[in-house]
Protein backbone atom coordinates (compact mmCIF):
# COMPACT_ATOMS: atom_id res chain seq x y z
CA UNK A 1 0.00 0.00 0.00
CA UNK A 2 1.63 3.38 -0.89
CA UNK A 3 1.94 5.70 1.81
CA UNK A 4 -0.18 8.50 2.38
CA UNK A 5 0.87 12.15 0.89
CA UNK A 6 -0.46 14.78 2.69
CA UNK A 7 -1.60 17.80 0.98
CA UNK A 8 -1.34 21.35 2.56
CA UNK A 9 -4.78 22.24 4.63
CA UNK A 10 -4.90 18.26 5.64
CA UNK A 11 -4.52 17.45 9.77
CA UNK A 12 -1.12 15.73 9.83
CA UNK A 13 -0.85 14.65 13.27
CA UNK A 14 -2.68 15.51 16.20
CA UNK A 15 -0.96 15.13 19.78
CA UNK A 16 -1.58 16.20 23.70
CA UNK A 17 1.96 17.50 25.40
CA UNK A 18 1.43 17.74 29.15
CA UNK A 19 4.12 17.53 32.03
CA UNK A 20 3.61 14.02 33.37
CA UNK A 21 2.52 11.70 29.93
CA UNK A 22 2.61 8.72 31.40
CA UNK A 23 -0.34 8.95 33.37
CA UNK A 24 -2.14 10.35 30.90
CA UNK A 25 -1.13 7.97 28.56
CA UNK A 26 -2.67 5.21 30.44
CA UNK A 27 -5.54 7.05 30.73
CA UNK A 28 -6.28 7.02 27.20
CA UNK A 29 -5.13 3.05 26.96
CA UNK A 30 -7.64 2.56 28.97
CA UNK A 31 -10.23 4.76 28.26
CA UNK A 32 -10.20 4.91 24.47
CA UNK A 33 -8.38 1.59 24.14
CA UNK A 34 -4.94 2.63 22.09
CA UNK A 35 -1.84 0.27 22.50
CA UNK A 36 1.68 2.68 23.11
CA UNK A 37 4.49 2.65 21.04
CA UNK A 38 7.71 4.27 22.61
CA UNK A 39 8.76 7.75 20.79
CA UNK A 40 12.55 7.66 21.66
CA UNK A 41 13.26 12.05 22.45
CA UNK A 42 16.64 10.84 23.09
CA UNK A 43 16.57 11.47 27.09
CA UNK A 44 13.01 10.54 27.58
CA UNK A 45 10.42 8.59 25.29
CA UNK A 46 7.25 9.98 24.39
CA UNK A 47 4.28 8.08 23.72
CA UNK A 48 2.92 7.36 19.80
CA UNK A 49 -0.60 6.30 20.47
CA UNK A 50 -2.23 3.17 18.03
CA UNK A 51 -5.76 1.89 17.42
CA UNK A 52 -6.17 -1.97 18.60
CA UNK A 53 -5.98 -3.80 15.27
CA UNK A 54 -3.39 -1.49 13.64
CA UNK A 55 0.04 -0.98 13.51
CA UNK A 56 0.13 3.07 12.75
CA UNK A 57 0.73 5.75 15.63
CA UNK A 58 -2.42 8.30 15.06
CA UNK A 59 -1.85 10.80 18.02
CA UNK A 60 0.92 11.42 20.38
CA UNK A 61 1.25 11.93 24.16
CA UNK A 62 4.23 14.32 24.69
CA UNK A 63 6.31 15.20 27.60
CA UNK A 64 6.31 19.40 28.38
CA UNK A 65 10.38 19.46 28.14
CA UNK A 66 13.24 20.61 26.14
CA UNK A 67 11.94 22.30 22.69
CA UNK A 68 7.92 21.29 23.65
CA UNK A 69 8.09 22.60 26.77
CA UNK A 70 6.13 25.86 25.91
CA UNK A 71 3.44 23.95 23.91
CA UNK A 72 0.24 24.08 25.73
CA UNK A 73 -1.79 21.40 27.55
CA UNK A 74 -4.25 20.39 25.11
CA UNK A 75 -5.12 18.03 22.14
CA UNK A 76 -3.13 19.54 19.04
CA UNK A 77 -4.23 19.29 15.43
CA UNK A 78 -1.02 19.91 13.28
CA UNK A 79 -2.41 21.14 9.79
CA UNK A 80 -0.42 21.26 6.65
CA UNK A 81 0.67 24.79 5.21
CA UNK A 82 2.08 25.34 1.73
CA UNK A 83 4.03 28.48 3.61
CA UNK A 84 4.52 29.03 6.99
CA UNK A 85 5.61 32.73 7.08
CA UNK A 86 2.63 33.89 4.42
CA UNK A 87 -0.12 31.50 6.99
CA UNK A 88 1.31 33.58 9.57
CA UNK A 89 1.09 36.75 7.89
CA UNK A 90 -2.92 36.58 7.45
CA UNK A 91 -3.22 34.56 11.00
CA UNK A 92 -2.29 37.68 12.97
CA UNK A 93 -3.75 40.36 10.46
CA UNK A 94 -7.28 38.23 11.14
CA UNK A 95 -6.78 39.10 14.82
CA UNK A 96 -5.37 35.74 15.31
CA UNK A 97 -1.83 35.10 17.42
CA UNK A 98 1.54 33.01 17.66
CA UNK A 99 1.34 31.08 20.45
CA UNK A 100 4.90 29.94 19.89
CA UNK A 101 7.79 31.28 17.28
CA UNK A 102 8.07 28.70 14.23
CA UNK A 103 10.78 26.55 14.92
CA UNK A 104 12.13 23.27 12.86
CA UNK A 105 10.73 20.10 13.61
CA UNK A 106 11.48 17.09 11.58
CA UNK A 107 11.08 17.35 8.22
CA UNK A 108 9.98 20.96 8.84
CA UNK A 109 8.95 23.85 10.53
CA UNK A 110 6.07 23.95 13.06
CA UNK A 111 4.60 27.17 15.36
CA UNK A 112 1.29 27.10 17.37
CA UNK A 113 -1.49 29.57 16.38
CA UNK A 114 -4.32 30.64 18.51
CA UNK A 115 -7.46 32.26 16.43
CA UNK A 116 -9.67 34.29 17.29
CA UNK A 117 -12.28 32.95 19.27
CA UNK A 118 -9.15 31.38 21.30
CA UNK A 119 -8.77 28.01 19.60
CA UNK A 120 -5.12 26.95 19.58
CA UNK A 121 -3.33 24.69 16.24
CA UNK A 122 -0.01 24.08 15.32
CA UNK A 123 0.62 24.96 11.28
CA UNK A 124 3.36 22.71 10.08
CA UNK A 125 5.14 23.46 6.49
CA UNK A 126 7.23 20.79 4.95
CA UNK A 127 10.92 22.05 3.75
CA UNK A 128 11.48 22.83 0.37
CA UNK A 129 13.23 19.32 -0.02
CA UNK A 130 10.44 17.32 1.15
CA UNK A 131 7.69 19.10 -0.72
CA UNK A 132 8.89 17.02 -3.85
CA UNK A 133 8.79 13.55 -2.35
CA UNK A 134 6.13 11.49 -3.22
CA UNK A 135 4.82 11.38 0.87
CA UNK A 136 5.38 12.98 3.52
CA UNK A 137 6.10 12.00 7.20
CA UNK A 138 4.20 12.94 10.03
CA UNK A 139 5.65 15.79 12.47
CA UNK A 140 7.03 14.81 16.09
CA UNK A 141 8.86 11.30 15.04
CA UNK A 142 5.60 9.72 14.41
CA UNK A 143 6.70 6.71 11.97
CA UNK A 144 4.62 5.68 8.74
CA UNK A 145 3.92 2.18 8.84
Amino acid sequence: MPAKRFLPGEIAWTDLTIREAAPVRDFYRRVVGWKVRNVSMGEYDDFGMVPRGSSKMIAGVCHARGVNADLPPVWLIYVLVKNLDRSLQVCVSMGGSVVTPPRPMGKGRMCVIRDPAGAQMVLYELSTKSKGRRSTTRPRGAKRE
